[in-house]
């Protein structure tokens, strides 16, 4: 009997990847959010797999969401893994903890990654890979970008006291977490934090801060057989700290016109190309699934050429909510809509489904032929208790 692919979210994944343990247990906005975004994967699954995912709630809003849209996937609970056999588990990210977790449920140990792939897996993820990665990246002067990986106390004092403003990076840590931003001084508070992180990461990751003008991305796929091949961009935002807000949703032809209107599309094309020759060597055969390469256009003043690429801010081994929003642009969105994908974070409960009845009244939902032609669709239930939410908002034709 062939697997069944088993989708599911675990938003922790890059906190636990850092952590290492086993017995991890990730922190309580973390297990909200999973609970609160379960439903996610049902947007980019393969068809006719499982999502798990707790039933009541989200059930009667995936059979809503299956009468005006082709979800071909069926929704699966946790106390089903153990009577349901030959269940292949494709999570947002692979990690020790998750693995010994899977496998307490009922999951087959040979449909799981060994433990010897998962420490692999947290090397490949490390982003002194990436810093090793950016110079045989930069093939013009249309290029840009430099990081440092550094070990010693010495060595971060001397970044930050030399450069104006200057970002430090814990090595595994993603959306956002375990950033500082320096203005040149190397504060009792920067030394700890740094010491702290070395202790338990092997270093710290340096990095000037450049003027930025576009986050955006490329989007790759590895077959676990040594090869990775584009899968398309992603265009986003950040807030202010460097966590995650929101992506356009626009075609790839679409980023494209927009990219090129800083630097030219030859070097954006040349960029992916090499991208899929050096990820293929760097990975081989010991990740399968989407991977994202996270890039910048920046801007230097008084300098020529005035826009220039950097072409690999950060490498994330794991899905990734550029490809979420490459998926359900793919998928559900009419043919040159544009839009936007927001995952938003609600401090107080009440306030999500406030915000959810508000979305739902001022832009109401058309769907054309088993895709949006306009309107906000949330992408998860929301309700009384929820404070993360996704959705996507598609703007009317003109």
């Amino acid at each position: 009997m062939s697997s069944q692919r088993l989708y599911l979210f675990n938003p922790d994944n890059d906190l636990a990847l850092a952590n290492g343990d086993t017995n991890y247990m990730p922190p309580a906005s973390a297990r909200q959010m999973a609970a609160d975004l379960a439903l996610l994967p049902v947007w980019y699954a393969e068809a006719e797999s499982f999502v798990l995912a707790p039933s009541a709630y989200n059930q009667a809003f995936f059979k809503e969401m299956q009468a005006a849209l082709p979800l071909p996937v069926t929704l699966m609970t946790a106390s089903e893994l153990a009577t349901t056999p030959s269940l292949h588990p494709v999570p947002w990210g692979w990690n020790a903890a998750l693995r010994k977790q899977l496998g307490q449920g009922g999951i087959s140990d040979n449909e799981l990654p060994a433990p010897e792939a998962i420490v692999k897996l947290r090397y490949l993820s490390h982003r002194q890979r990436a810093v090793e990665l950016l110079p045989r990246l930069q093939m013009s002067p249309g290029f840009c970008g430099q990081s440092v990986y550094l070990t010693d106390a010495e060595a971060w004092k001397h970044f930050v006291e030399t450069n104006d403003h200057s970002l430090l990076k814990a090595p595994l840590s993603g959306s956002g977490k375990g950033l500082n931003r320096c203005r040149g001084v190397f504060s009792s508070f920067v030394s700890g934090w740094c010491a702290r992180v070395a202790h338990t990461q092997g270093g710290v990751v340096a990095e000037p801060v450049y003027d930025k003008v576009e986050d955006f991305a490329m989007e790759f796929r590895a077959d676990g057989k040594g090869t990775v091949c584009f899968a398309g961009y992603s265009l986003f935002a950040t807030t202010a700290s460097g966590a995650y807000e929101g992506n356009l949703l626009l075609s790839d032809e679409a980023i494209e016109q927009r990219l090129s209107a800083y630097v030219p599309l030859s070097d954006i094309k040349q960029l992916r190309q090499r991208l899929e020759q050096e990820l293929a060597a760097l990975i081989g055969s010991d990740y399968v699934g989407f991977l994202g390469v996270d890039m910048m256009i920046c801007s230097f003043a008084d300098a020529e050429p005035l826009y220039r690429i950097h072409p690999c801010v950060e490498i994330n081994l794991r899905m990734n909510m550029g490809m979420v929003a490459r998926c359900l642009y793919d998928r559900y969105v009419v043919p040159g809509g544009e839009g936007v994908f927001r995952v938003a974070y609600h401090a107080t409960a009440g306030e999500a489904l406030m915000e959810h009845e508000r979305m739902a009244a001022e832009y109401p939902l058309r769907i054309d032929g088993g895709r949006v032609l306009s309107g906000y669709l949330p992408l998860v239930p929301v309700t009384a208790r929820s404070l993360y939410t996704a959705w996507i908002r598609i703007d009317p034709p003109i």
